[in-house]
């Protein structure tokens, strides 16, 4: 049986790790979808999904399971969605998620839904590391070792401060400020 698990992974961490681990158990492969795979270079979505695919790639190298990671880029019609998220990922049988509109539009389509189990979900959460990426507070012991040196590599900590900051005016840091304020969810809109 194959799985499908989406998130953004902005970035990918320990919450994130200890779900696939979960779900692992449950299913002899398992599909990543990177969501969100257009959007990058902002305070909500500071990674392009190519860092994306990166990092989950090689946190994911140990795990017991065939792991596929595919980047779904969003669509703003959710009837649509799961054919979309379907058209651009292998074949899966059961999806996990918590995120109510993602569990509905997955019910819909005849796709069976399994919750995703949930770890620390106070600490480990997208929005609380970026935040501790740009006061500088402690968030390398959140992620995997391999998501340290990816983030690492790319100057990621560098960038999301830049994108975070503002000139006098308010208007650098954010293409969109509204979308950035958004409260992290697995998935923006659904994706």
């Amino acid at each position: 049986m194959r799985g499908f698990y989406i998130g953004r992974f902005q970035p990918y961490h320990n919450g994130h790790q200890h779900m696939v681990e979960e779900i692992a158990g449950e299913v002899d492969e398992l599909v990543l979808g990177i969501g969100s795979a257009g959007d990058s270079h902002t305070r909500r979505n500071p990674f392009t999904a190519g860092e994306r695919v990166m990092m989950v790639t090689k946190a994911l190298d140990d795990l017991d399971v065939r792991t596929y990671v595919v980047p779904i880029e969003d669509l703003e019609r959710n009837s649509v969605w799961v054919s979309h998220v379907q058209s651009m990922s292998p074949h899966f049988d059961v999806a996990y998620s918590n995120n109510p509109l993602v569990v509905r539009l997955f019910e819909e389509a005849g796709v069976e839904v399994r919750s995703s189990p949930m770890f620390k979900r106070e600490v480990l959460e997208g929005s609380e590391l970026r935040g501790r990426m740009i006061r500088g507070d402690g968030w390398r012991d959140l992620v995997p070792d391999e998501v340290v040196e990816t983030i690492e590599e790319i100057d990621g900590v560098s960038r999301i401060r830049q994108v975070a900051s503002s000139d006098a005016n308010g208007a650098a840091g954010s293409v969109d400020t509204e979308r950035d304020a958004d409260a992290d969810g697995e998935t923006p809109d659904p994706a």
